[in-house]
């Protein structure tokens, strides 16, 4: 008998070290996972893969940046560009890309290596148009994954590029779509997101009065550029109200998500499945007396923590929604956390974080709001004249470009203190992309990037 117990009692002992074992080797596991991902996030995070950042929300996760740079200060390079542009750059493990024209009216695509130097160029198809106010159409900007790159102009086509510069797939937008009538080019940009790219192509003649369908809403296989949906987006707007130069953004809070299209009088929520509309906003444009026929959009809206940013143009309403929306919404106070009756930016994208919300406005002048009532906490004019690029967050502090080259710096609060003004001299229309421990900022002239030194 006390062998057996004992045979017994050992066998017991030996069955626990083993699921000991066994839990300690799965304990392992899943700290290698957690840590796997979480490197994976941290990487996410620290490139810059589209215009506005990694969440379309003009924020940077990074920290230790330079708060005072210029042709002499905290420069890590200065890259001379082949001609002018107003696409922002975007940034993948240190290496930027962007589009550019060069002065023998081509688009090209460039890619730049962490030292500054030019690592491969490819021809876009088509030439380039310039435009007004010294626009042409190295306007949208691209988008990566890492494995791909996708790039447009406003010739109409858009291509699909492996990273080492190869051509994988090219669609003529217009030839799918029809003629794009718009009066200074399709500036949009097509966004990224879970393999697909969202595309609003809204443009209509500007004559035709009877027409209530202004162009396309689209979405596209991003490995083969195969088209997944297309869906028709109405308006009654008319003339120049027809056409639209903002980028689309996804809304995506708990089981809610959709796709933002604006312009054309309207900010619309359509179904990721389908492109079918699931809510309308209008009241942007008052549809009485008041109506102005040259109210085109540009500045594209924004999510930021459960609410819909809005902005029209021309010192109009700013407009925050609630995120769960359907119908006809402009009528419904409920769908509504505040409206702000003027004071749009009528070029640049609002950027919201800590619970505030940063306008940049076409007179030159900084606007902070409390992101939940909308209330108004800062209005100052900064600047001498107007700018185009868009505000973008990162290490507690806010990065403003103006028109002329100079970039603001402000520190992230209410009413915000003015750290530094650093000028470079050239102009811009481009928005920085923050990276990597870097700033990349490019004018008409060149690509610069500035890092703590």
């Amino acid at each position: 008998m006390p062998d057996e117990r004992f045979d017994k009692d050992f066998l017991a002992v030996n069955h626990l070290r083993q699921e000991i074992s066994m839990f300690k080797q799965a304990c392992l596991l899943l700290t290698i996972v957690i840590f796997c991902f979480a490197d994976s996030v941290t990487a996410q995070n620290s490139n810059w893969p589209q215009w506005r950042g990694p969440k379309l929300d003009n924020v940077s996760a990074e920290s230790g940046l330079p708060t005072e740079f210029d042709k002499d200060t905290n420069l890590a390079y200065r890259l001379e560009l082949p001609g002018p542009g107003g696409a922002s750059p975007i940034v993948w493990d240190d290496h930027v890309y962007l589009t550019t024209i060069d002065d023998a009216d081509g688009i090209h695509l460039i890619c730049v290596d962490p030292s500054g130097s030019e690592k491969w160029r490819q021809p876009l198809k088509g030439k380039n148009k310039a435009s007004r106010d010294k626009a042409n159409s190295a306007s949208p900007s691209p988008c990566t994954d890492g494995e791909h790159i996708w790039a447009n102009s406003t010739a109409g086509y858009l291509q699909c590029f492996d990273m080492q510069g190869e051509e994988v797939w090219s669609v003529d937008l217009q030839d799918r779509y029809g003629d794009f009538k718009i009066q200074f080019g399709m500036t949009s940009t097509p966004i990224l997101d879970q393999g697909r790219l969202y595309l609003q192509m809204i443009h209509g003649s500007m004559r035709d009065r009877s027409s209530t369908s202004e162009g396309w809403v689209v979405a596209l296989d991003a490995k083969s550029g195969e088209e997944i949906w297309k869906h028709h987006r109405l308006t009654d707007g008319t003339l120049e109200n027809k056409h639209s130069y903002t980028s689309p953004i996804i809304c995506r809070e708990g089981d809610t998500e959709y796709l933002v299209t604006h312009g054309a009088d309207y900010a619309i929520g359509h179904s990721l499945e389908d492109g079918s509309e699931l809510w309308r906003c209008g009241g942007l444009n008052p549809r009485d007396d008041r109506y102005n026929q040259f109210l085109r959009f540009v500045a594209s809206p924004v999510f930021y923590d459960g609410k819909l940013i809005i902005p029209s143009a021309k010192n109009g309403p700013v407009f925050c929604l609630k995120t769960e929306l359907e119908g006809t919404v402009e009528d419904n106070e409920s769908s509504f956390h505040w409206k702000m009756e003027k004071g749009t930016p009528d070029v640049s994208t609002p950027a919201c974080h800590n619970g505030l919300v940063f306008l940049t406005r076409e007179n030159g002048s900084l606007m902070v709001l409390e992101a939940d009532s909308g209330d108004i906490t800062y209005s100052d004019r900064q600047f001498a004249g107007s700018h185009r690029s868009s505000p973008v967050i990162a290490d507690d502090k806010v990065f403003v470009v103006d028109r002329t080259g100079k970039v603001l710096v402000f520190s992230l609060q209410k009413e915000p203190e003015l750290l530094a003004t650093n000028d470079l001299a050239e102009e811009t229309t481009a928005s920085p992309a923050i990276a990597n421990g870097r700033i990349y900022i490019r004018t008409f002239e060149a690509l610069y990037a500035f890092e703590m030194k």
